[in-house]
């Protein structure tokens, strides 16, 4: 058995948030099915429209197997739609989740997930069925000599990927044996099972495209076309299109069939897509890895085909066949798509300027484009408080745009994108401009590096774009590159600080006795922070003191575990008690962006070179090196712990040239 029979869905639990799980609470719906929907303080948006909520202590919650497992027994809860991310392509969620609860988790079940999430295996399965694949490791490793002899062999640059990886995270390109073994402890840090495999990168003039592939499960098999996914930077996507603008029909066509004749090798169920590498000019091509899930860019398949493919996925989960799942009547051949063009635009809370950092704070306002041939998939909602943090990624919305042709679709998306403003934090919506107005973007010659080569260009004339317009709608609105109205970080607490506390009543103007005078403070020490989202929550254990009385003339300290929960973030909480660098300093290594500290590499005393790593800072499962720009001795180091909050601009190092810093 490799996965659970079909069966109908009585009860739903979508184990996301965001976006997507106002997607998936959307065509369960339509189809009737009652849902539940989970939600953390201070992020339930996305649980609006579901029938049920059910508040879960952490972010956390969406990968913890027992805690859905104990929440699905409970609820009696018959079947679970992991959306994409979390848990989605996870082998023992699916297998646990059947076993031990006997609910179904909507997707193609443990046996595939084991054999194409793996990407080692996947390519296994490419090779089975004579796909071309670029050369590569044959078995995973963590350790870093393997691959330099990898490298060695094949030559420079290579791909470093986790087999287990998704959404960018574990990926690695390197050009030089300098750069990789920074580069493979990264990936192997992001990695869930820490485990890497290397192959030898195609990235020049490559394009990236990925096939839309359904199966039922029993060996029929049929696909919506292709989508191009090349626009993208640390290999996340930012623009997506279908069909691909690559011209050659015949070459697609190929791809496309060779997706097919995979998908029927292992007689694939429920969605999956499919993905590879082209090239245009040489007719190159390569499997690159399945998705056997929701992508987050079906939305724009959905558009050209005019199919519900959530909702598809639904009904084949229920036992639907390919006949009866909500798909086309007529699917065309691989070489004659849609006449319709889409693009996907992911609109995200990210300072562009600033390596494309998260951009932590609390939304204000917004104004989102309508009208013909708009779409817009987004959890926000008018007059409902969201807060952008550490704990998510940065999607805010999917604007999705549909034309009749190519050049009607990209004057559409410009249009689009005029009429979509965020208040409150910074977006990427300046570069999303510059990309859509730019010729090569009309000319379709952007290949998986044309982003990175030309971010600059893009933003400086998305600005000149922006500047140049103005809202009617949102007059108090910033513009989309402006300040967040709240700081890009949460509050910063550290082991040891301490507060005086005092409570008293408010005082009575008819009550002119010294009864009313000041009662004696108490004394309130942190000693370990446990939680720290300040001001959504924080938890930490605490030591309070008590004054002496006239009854207990003795302080008494009482060790507590201290939790306090806001249902209003404050902006005026949201500072750093971090010592903050000063940008015109030398000798001051920053944080440019918020996170989480990873580890800091340095030591009072050490010498670093230009370009060594200081230390790292994870943000949204991403390892981020923050590196010295000069060469010197490190004088002074951050007493921030492993883990704790970081805010940008917070001071991680001294580096000085001479031997006195500068503090």
């Amino acid at each position: 058995m490799s996965r659970p029979p079909q069966r109908p869905i009585t009860r739903l639990l979508i184990a996301n948030r965001g976006e997507i799980a106002t997607r998936i609470i959307s065509s369960a719906r339509e189809l009737s099915i009652p849902t539940y929907a989970l939600y953390t303080s201070g992020d339930a948006s996305h649980a609006a429209k579901a029938t049920h909520v059910i508040q879960v202590p952490s972010s956390a919650t969406f990968m913890n197997i027992q805690a859905l497992i104990d929440l699905v027994k409970k609820h009696e809860i018959d079947a679970v739609h992991p959306g994409y991310g979390f848990l989605s392509e996870s082998e023992e969620f699916s297998r646990r989740m059947w076993e031990e609860a006997g609910a179904v988790v909507v997707g193609p079940g443990w046996g595939i997930l084991a054999g194409t999430g793996d990407k080692l295996r996947a390519r296994m399965l490419a090779e089975e069925c004579n796909v071309p694949v670029c050369p590569a490791l044959s078995t995973s490793t963590s350790n870093a000599s393997d691959i330099l002899k990898f490298a060695k062999k094949v030559g420079y640059p290579i791909m470093v990927k986790a087999v287990d990886g998704g959404g960018g995270r574990g990926i690695r390109l390197i050009r030089n044996e300098a750069s990789l073994p920074s580069a493979v402890k990264r990936a192997v840090e992001e990695s869930p099972s820490k485990q890497l495999f290397a192959e030898k990168a195609a990235v020049d003039g490559f394009r990236h495209m990925e096939v839309q592939i359904i199966g039922d499960g029993k060996g029929g098999i049929t696909h919506l076309w292709e989508r191009e996914c090349s626009i993208q930077r640390r290999y996340q996507k930012i623009v997506e299109v279908a069909p691909s603008v690559v011209g050659d029909r015949k070459l697609v066509a190929k791809i496309i069939e060779d997706a097919l004749r995979m998908a029927r090798h292992i007689q694939y169920f429920s969605l999956g897509t499919f993905e590879f590498l082209v090239n245009p000019v040489t007719k190159e091509y390569y499997f690159l890895e399945v998705n056997p899930r929701l992508q987050v860019e079906h939305t724009i398949t959905e558009s050209i085909s005019m199919t519900d493919i959530v909702k598809t996925q639904l009904l084949l989960a229920q036992g639907a066949n390919l006949d009866n799942c909500g798909l086309p009547d007529e699917l065309g051949r691989p070489e004659h798509p849609p006449s319709a063009h889409s693009i996907q635009l992911r609109l995200t809370s990210e300072n562009v300027q600033s390596n494309w950092t998260l951009s932590i704070g609390k939304i204000t306002s917004f104004q989102l484009p309508s009208g013909n041939g708009i779409r817009v998939d987004t959890h926000l909602i008018n007059e409902h408080p969201s807060v952008v943090s550490a704990e998510y990624d940065s999607l805010l919305a999917k604007l999705i745009i549909t034309a009749s042709s190519w050049p009607d679709v990209v004057s559409k998306a410009q249009r689009a994108l005029s009429d979509t403003q965020i208040s409150g934090v910074k977006t990427n919506l300046d570069i999303l401009r510059g990309i859509v107005a730019h010729p090569d973007f009309l000319a379709g010659k952007c290949d998986t590096q044309w982003l990175e080569s030309k971010q600059s260009e893009l933003l400086h004339n998305g600005q000149q774009i922006s500047s140049s317009e103005s809202s009617t709608l949102l007059q108090d609105s910033t513009p989309s590159s402006s300040a967040p109205a709240i700081s890009t970080a949460n509050t910063l607490f550290r082991r040891g600080d301490a507060w005086s506390l005092t409570l008293a009543p408010p005082k009575d103007p008819k009550n002119t006795s010294n009864a009313a005078a000041t009662p004696p403070p108490h004394h309130l020490e942190l000693t370990r922070i446990l939680r720290n989202e300040f001001p959504t929550s924080l938890s930490a254990e605490i030591m309070f003191t008590s004054p002496a009385t006239s009854s207990s003339p003795q302080r008494k300290s009482t060790p507590y575990t201290l939790t306090l929960s806001s249902t209003n973030a404050s902006a005026s909480a949201a500072t750093s008690h971090h010592r903050r660098g000063n940008a015109s300093d030398g000798s001051h290594v920053n944080i440019p962006f918020p996170g989480k500290l990873v580890e800091v590499l340095v030591d009072e005393g050490d010498m670093v070179r230009e370009g060594d790593v200081v230390c790292v800072v994870q943000q949204m499962k991403m390892e981020l090196e923050v590196r010295s720009h000069r060469s010197g001795r490190v004088t002074w180091v951050t007493e921030a712990e492993d883990g704790e909050e970081v805010g940008e601009g917070m001071l991680v190092a001294v580096v000085e040239e001479g031997r006195e810093a500068r503090l």
